[in-house]
């Protein structure tokens, strides 16, 4: 992660506390997501795998990494339009290399904007830092 993200002030901690905890009754809660950090223009959440997010291979099924990506990027989205609300519109996946399970980290930046669409960018990587998925997504505003 980049560590010159600049931490959100106690205003934002306290909407990023409230938003994670709404969050919990949704899919992001079901998957078991957490923030690392977050603002408009990058996002870091982080994924424990459990065995219901394996495929019949003992891997990270794909689609559990693409929800990881789509909820960082949507994520980054919603900080950046907080008085809009936007949808997923896109979204392109490389699966780069499997993974059998322990802790999953996304990143996600806002890489374009213009009119009502955002293009973002977001990485899955293993605890040991290997890149396991690349994706890209634009998001259209409502």
């Amino acid at each position: 992660m980049d560590d010159s993200w600049i931490l959100q002030q106690a205003d934002d901690a306290g909407q990023m506390t409230r938003l994670a905890e709404r969050a919990q009754k949704t899919f992001w809660g079901m998957l078991g997501c957490e923030i690392v950090q977050a603002d408009g223009r990058k996002a870091a959440i982080c994924l424990d795998i459990v065995p219901s997010h394996l495929n019949l291979l003992g891997i990270v099924h794909g689609g559990v990494l693409m929800s990881l990506m789509d909820n960082a990027m949507g994520l980054v989205v919603m900080l950046a339009e907080t008085k809009e609300r936007a949808v997923t519109a896109t979204m392109n996946t490389h699966f780069l290399a499997s993974s059998k399970g322990g802790l999953l980290t996304c990143e996600a930046e806002l890489i374009h904007r213009t009119g009502r669409t955002l293009t973002l960018e977001s990485r899955v990587k293993a605890e040991d830092g290997k890149l396991l998925a690349l994706g890209s997504g634009s998001y259209r505003i409502l």
